[in-house]
């Protein structure tokens, strides 16, 4: 571990003498590039550190692989309270998570904030079928809402801590239930409240070892797999009923 801080730092410090001569600059990284999931995963953190070209804010956002993602809303059929109304969008983030060194209405105009989709109110949620626009806001709220409740969109933002002026640091959290995929870690360098440089770096969330396995054999041969399902609930529930059997 502490080789690799000391490389972190050694790198960091090579790649802080071009930032003089360039302008609006800024650098980052990650203590880890990819997220391992197996048996038993309940979560990581990863690191993402810096340094800019002088006294600025930083802002970092993380988001997850855009999927199609339906929101229901329930209704009363028949006196019974049911699914009755979806929507579907096509470009909903899968994780949504965001730091920044002050409160962000602070440090960025709502401009540039809207521009970079730079916080979860101004994420643009796509339907996947023609609506109002009121409709449309109304279920993007309820998705919002419910991704908030499963932990894969932040509810507050996370602090990014400078050490000086220039050197910066964070910990990006990551719940057990993170789905897999390609992430991007957008960091962004703001003055007087607009973005003036940015950087994004790559973050990959995969399954690993037996899960891994078994994850990319139910995908590739589903029928197989479900024929395997099948057979194991079969048996396991025939080996539950021989002790009864035999009273």
């Amino acid at each position: 571990m502490a080789r690799r801080r000391l490389a972190a730092v050694a790198a960091l410090g090579l790649a802080l003498a071009p930032l003089a001569a360039r302008a609006d600059a800024v650098i980052a990284d990650l203590s880890s590039h990819q997220i391992g999931i197996t048996t038993g995963f309940n979560g990581a953190s990863v690191v993402l550190f810096g340094a800019t070209d002088g006294p600025a804010d930083v802002i970092a956002v993380v988001r997850g692989p855009e999927r199609e993602l339906t929101v229901w809303r329930k209704g009363k059929v028949a006196g019974v309270w049911t699914n009755a109304e979806a929507e579907t969008f096509t470009n909903a983030p899968s994780f949504y998570a965001i730091a920044a060194s002050r409160p962000l209405d602070e440090i960025l105009s709502r401009a540039s904030a809207a521009l970079h989709r730079v916080g979860i109110e101004n994420l643009r949620f796509e339907p996947r079928a023609t609506t109002t626009p009121e409709r449309a806001a109304l279920f993007a709220d309820a998705l919002v809402a419910a991704q908030q409740r499963a932990g894969l969109f932040a509810v507050t933002t996370g602090r990014i801590a400078f050490l000086g002026e220039r050197l910066f640091r964070t910990t990006l959290t990551f719940p057990a239930n993170v789905p897999t995929g390609s992430y991007l870690v957008e960091v962004f360098l703001v003055r007087d409240k607009e973005i003036v440089g940015a950087q994004t770096t790559p973050l990959v969330v995969s399954k690993v070892g037996v899960d891994a396995a078994v994850y990319e054999f139910a995908h590739r041969r589903a029928l197989a797999y479900g024929a395997i399902a099948v057979v194991m609930a079969v048996m396991a529930g025939w080996l539950a009923s021989l002790p009864f059997r035999n009273a």
